[in-house]
Parts: structure tokens; sequence; C-alpha cells
């Protein structure tokens, strides 16, 4: 059932402070690539879109969610341990030796987890196959990939746009979370892909391109998303790495922040940051 958009905002915030003191308590991960896309991943976990059985992982109807980008793990943790898949004192076992919270989703190790990522660009292809699979099981289930705009640099992400338009997947919608930043640097600069709607478009996407960051806009371009027939939809999310706390990082002298936790001196003011201020 989709809650309000009040809720989700404070579900947003929630999960955004469960990422900043699991990765605090882990003393490593990737905060600031995991709060720009708390909108999305809390959208479809609570907005009504995704269909699941948290004490059913892998029942065959429910509609999937692959994290391509699985350095932003502690995202997809804490919408599942929000949703109740597990306990949310486990979150502080992240990146801690036998825990299946691992760095990088592990579908292996923790029920919920649709696919092991973290080498970037195979999220898509993983989608397509899910997409496909469904169409020859004659299963109504909907396939969700969620992409960082760094891992679009990858030619796999382009065959498996190409092939989902091929084969008209319009059971598939590719999330591009847009927040300009990947581990070197600007996204522009290291491999500037723009327009990132143009060129889905020109593969024969439906696309759409929205404030990510805004609970109302992405919850709209979910819903326009399933109404789509006989193509993909891709939604490129505009987004701020470290939403959430970009006073903070500003402060910090670091609005990239790639692949480092908050330290414990300044857990504080970033949980208060994200209580205080949007979602």
């Amino acid at each position: 059932m989709s809650e309000t958009i009040d809720a989700l905002k404070q579900r947003a915030k929630a999960i955004r402070v469960d990422i900043l003191r699991s990765t605090t308590e882990a003393g490593s991960g990737h905060p600031s690539s995991s709060m720009s896309a708390a909108e999305v991943v809390t959208a479809l976990y609570f907005g009504g879109f995704m269909n699941y059985d948290v004490k059913n992982p892998r029942w065959p109807d429910r509609d999937r969610f692959i994290l391509s980008k699985g350095h932003a793990a502690p995202v997809l943790y804490a919408a599942m341990a929000e949703a109740g898949y597990f306990p949310k004192e486990e979150l502080l076992t992240l990146r801690k030796l036998g825990s299946p919270l691992e760095g990088h989703p592990n579908m292996v190790r923790l029920g919920g987890v649709e696919a092991s990522t973290g080498s970037l660009g195979q999220g898509l292809s993983i989608g397509v196959g899910h997409a496909l699979a469904a169409r020859v099981d004659g299963k109504g289930y909907h396939t969700y990939v969620l992409t960082g705009d760094g891992e679009l640099g990858e030619g796999q992400i382009w065959e498996a746009a190409a092939s989902a338009a091929k084969y008209g997947l319009d059971n598939l919608t590719c999330i591009v979370d847009r927040n300009h930043f990947q581990q070197t640097g600007a996204a522009e600069e290291v491999l500037n892909m723009d327009p990132i709607d143009g060129k889905f478009t020109a593969f024969g996407w439906h696309t759409q391109v929205i404030n990510g960051n805004d609970m109302g806009e992405v919850m709209a371009a979910l819903g326009r998303a399933r109404q789509v027939k006989g193509r993909p939809t891709c939604i490129v999310a505009l987004t701020h790495k470290g939403q959430g706390m970009l006073k903070l990082l500003e402060t910090l002298g670091d609005t990239n922040y790639h692949g480092k936790p908050i330290k414990p001196a300044d857990l504080d003011a970033a949980i208060a940051e994200v209580e205080a201020g949007g979602s």
C-alpha cells in the first residue's frame, strides 16, 4: 500500500540516518553515494510500486529491484531493514566479518538482494534478463534497476539498453542516480555522457528527467513509468551526492566525499542536519 508523501519523506530521513550510523560504525563505505538515492529507493519500497514478501524473499511473483551501483549498498540495506527483512540492529554489522551486509550486495548471503553487484555497468543487463524471464514465464512482475551516472561510461550499459528496446521491455525501468560525481571527480569531467535522456531516447526508450530528491516528482515519475507500453522507461533522477548533509560536506571541504564514512566526531552534526532539513 502506498504511503503519503509526508510519510515517505520521513522514511527517507530514517533511511539516511541509518546509512550514516551504519557506515560510521563500519569505519568504511559510501554514505554520500547512498544518500543521493534515498528518495528513489524509499518510493520503490514504500510508495506502492513494488510487491514483495519479506518472509518469502524468493516469491516468484515479486517485483525486482537491482542496485547496479552496488557501492551504495547502505541505502538498500537501510530500506530492507525498514521494510522488515531483518532487524534494524543488524545494520550496525555492515562490512564486519561474518555479516551478510557486505560492502556490496551479495544475493547468496542476504535474502531480498536480487543481484550481487559492485562491478559497475552490469546491473542493467541483469535487469534485462529478469524482464525477459517474466515474459517467458508469463509473470507480471516489474524490474527496476538503479544505476549511477558514472557507470554509464560502461559499454555494457548501452548493449543492455539496445536489447531492452529491441524486445520492447515495458516491464523494465532504469533509474539513473544523476548525482554528478564519481570516484575521481565530476562525472562530466571524467566522461561527459550528456544528454543522458537523449541517449536513452535514441536507443528507443521512454525517458523522463526529474528532481530525484523531490519525493513528489519521484512518485509521479514511477507512476508514469508503469503506464508506458511497448518500450522500457529511463528516469534520469537529478540528485545531490550526500543529500541531507550538504552543509556539513561544504564545511568539510569535500562535496564529493566519495567512499568514506562520516567521522564519529561529525556524526551527530550529520544526523541533526538530516533530521532538521528536507528529506
